[in-house]
């Protein structure tokens, strides 16, 4: 499903962000990608999503030569890919409801399949209930699972995670991982990105694991 191969990528810096980077995830695979912050975990996620070009190199996601789309045909990757990110990036003067169906509105769903795709989407998260709620009324955790509802909307492929619970209590982020743990089940492939120990002894998935921008394990 991802395939990865001698990736190199510098932001002009001494030290290049990712240095010949090269892995294979399979389809429905679970991996943890992990090391500490400056890794160059972002970095690779956002290669994978096709916000950054690489330096030299080659990236596959689902058949697709990441390097050769330009603009006009990224959306056909994007609709592969689901990303969630540590800090939500919801839209403060939208509702949930609202947050939600944006993921539709950008690939011109029509209004009705928008307001199912989005009803199910949040029935899957257990958030229905606050469809009417901005995000300045929910709970981190509760954001969260916002978050993905978005990011499952489209039905991706791939799943990728930045750090999806590094601003919860252990208690939620646990609640958090099993909903993609959850995804995983129904065939999903999720890389899931974390620092954290406890959850990486927990879990028994495949670790990746970048130093510096360089993998040293997995």
């Amino acid at each position: 499903m991802i395939q990865v191969f001698n990736l190199y990528k510098s932001y002009g810096s001494v030290s290049p962000a990712l240095s010949d980077i090269s892995f294979r995830i399979k389809e429905g695979e679970f991996v943890f990608l992990t090391g500490q912050s400056g890794a160059g975990k972002t970095t690779l996620f956002k290669i994978l999503f096709g916000w950054e070009k690489v330096d030299r190199g080659q990236v596959l996601v689902g058949g697709l030569n990441v390097g050769k789309l330009n603009e006009k045909n990224l959306f056909i990757l994007r609709r592969k890919i689901g990303i969630i990110f540590q800090d939500y990036k919801l839209l403060l003067g939208k509702t949930v409801f609202e947050n939600v169906a944006f993921a539709q509105q950008i690939i011109s769903s029509d209004k009705k399949a928008i307001r199912l795709n989005t009803w199910n989407a949040l029935k899957n998260v257990g958030l229905t209930k606050k469809k009417d709620s901005y995000p300045s009324q929910l709970s981190g955790g509760e954001q969260q699972r916002v978050a993905i509802a978005r990011a499952l909307i489209n039905d991706p492929q791939v799943i990728l995670a930045d750090e999806p619970t590094g601003n919860l209590d252990p208690e939620m982020s646990m609640e958090i991982f099993d909903q993609f743990e959850m995804m995983n089940r129904q065939g999903k492939t999720v890389v899931f990105a974390t620092h954290s120990p406890e959850m990486l002894r927990m879990k028994k998935h495949r670790i990746i694991t970048l130093n510096r921008g360089k993998i040293i394990s997995g």
